[in-house]
């Protein structure tokens, strides 16, 4: 709306004052603004960005605290206006905050490749770590990088060095991209794209 109050910048008091709950910098990991409906409603933009990569009943304590700053008497209720260090996660006005605390704890563990795994069909919750763990193959360059090294740890690379050797080396070539495109078709591994690269994942975990 052409009226709606704009988001403010990140040296307002009000901003840094409402964060100072969380013994982390609100800068670091993924955070989120919240703000008050009451006052949105009324015209008024009364928020605070919070860092997401706490405790449920941390988080719930920051948005009390702004809450109960609000200029609007008996503030109760909030959504998310604006998130950052999510990656391609969309966060909305009213996602859980169970579910955001929980993603977010994920990323300020494992950086931002959690994100895309739970984007990517992953799980969010918190028993579910290891599971991230256990599939995350790391960033690379390209598939095809991948591919390449993971025929390297293997030792396909050498042997065919040793079978086509002399004057057949320059005539033998080894198909990585169709072997990494193969990879991903028969689900051995997925990726995400992002970061200039890839991120890839065991597709079998």
């Amino acid at each position: 709306m052409e009226n709606d109050p704009q988001l403010p910048e990140d040296n307002d008091a009000e901003t840094q004052s409402a964060a100072a709950g969380s013994e982390r910098d609100p800068r670091e990991g993924p955070r989120v603004y919240v703000a008050s409906l009451s006052d949105f409603n009324s015209g008024l933009l009364h928020g605070a960005w919070l860092s997401a990569g706490v405790e449920e009943d941390e988080l719930q304590k920051a948005i009390g605290s702004m809450l109960a700053s609000s200029p609007s008497p008996g503030a109760e209720e909030f959504a998310i206006f604006d998130y950052e260090g999510f990656g391609p996660l969309r966060i909305d006005e009213y996602t859980p905050l169970s579910s955001l605390s929980a993603i977010a704890c994920g990323i300020a563990e494992h950086g931002v490749a959690y994100a895309h795994w739970v984007a990517s069909g992953g799980s969010s919750e918190r028993t579910d770590l290891l599971g991230f763990e256990d599939a995350y193959l790391g960033h690379w360059e390209s598939l095809t990088s991948y591919a390449e090294n993971f025929l390297d740890d293997l030792g396909a690379l050498q042997q065919i060095e040793k079978v086509a050797h002399g004057y057949l080396q320059p005539y033998v070539r080894l198909d990585i991209e169709g072997f990494a495109r193969d990879l991903e078709l028969a689900g051995d591994i997925w990726t995400s794209p992002g970061d200039g690269g890839v991120y890839v994942f065991d597709g079998r975990s």
